[in-house]
């Protein structure tokens, strides 16, 4: 059912920001600390999990795609919430972590592109695995 994707989704999101709180609490921060980027973490492992074991099928998956395809605008009106002024007053530590992420981001997209490829099966029959003439 629909609804089990949904659900799925709530406890994913739920579980994330109750991890976030407690990372915050954890370093010193009052603030939920990857909050979000935990439930997707936990939303992506236990979905492919509950897959493969064949719990997760059908109906219940249209749930989760549902919110997949609104959630830019939601990550859009959570990130206009936070207070950047604050972030980049408090000293160049915001501006230099965010363009570290940014980096390794952009470092780990040939990695990421790679996980999950076939490699190419090459047959020695073939014209095209010949050295030319």
């Amino acid at each position: 059912m629909i609804i089990y994707g949904v659900a799925f989704l709530a406890f994913c999101t739920l579980a994330g920001i109750f991890i976030g709180s407690l990372l915050g609490q954890l370093i010193g921060v009052p603030a939920n600390v990857g909050g979000v980027g935990i439930a997707m973490l936990l939303l992506i492992f236990l979905g492919s999990y509950l897959k493969k074991r064949g719990l997760f099928v059908g109906k219940s998956e249209q749930g989760v795609e549902f919110w997949s395809a609104i959630y830019i605008p939601i990550v859009v009106a959570m990130a206009a919430q936070q207070n950047v002024y604050g972030a980049l007053s408090g000293g160049p530590m915001a501006i230099i972590a965010g363009t570290a992420a940014v980096v390794a981001g952009f470092a780990l997209v040939p990695v990421l592109s790679r996980i999950g490829q076939k490699k190419p099966e090459t047959d020695a029959t073939s014209p095209l695995t010949k050295a030319p003439r």
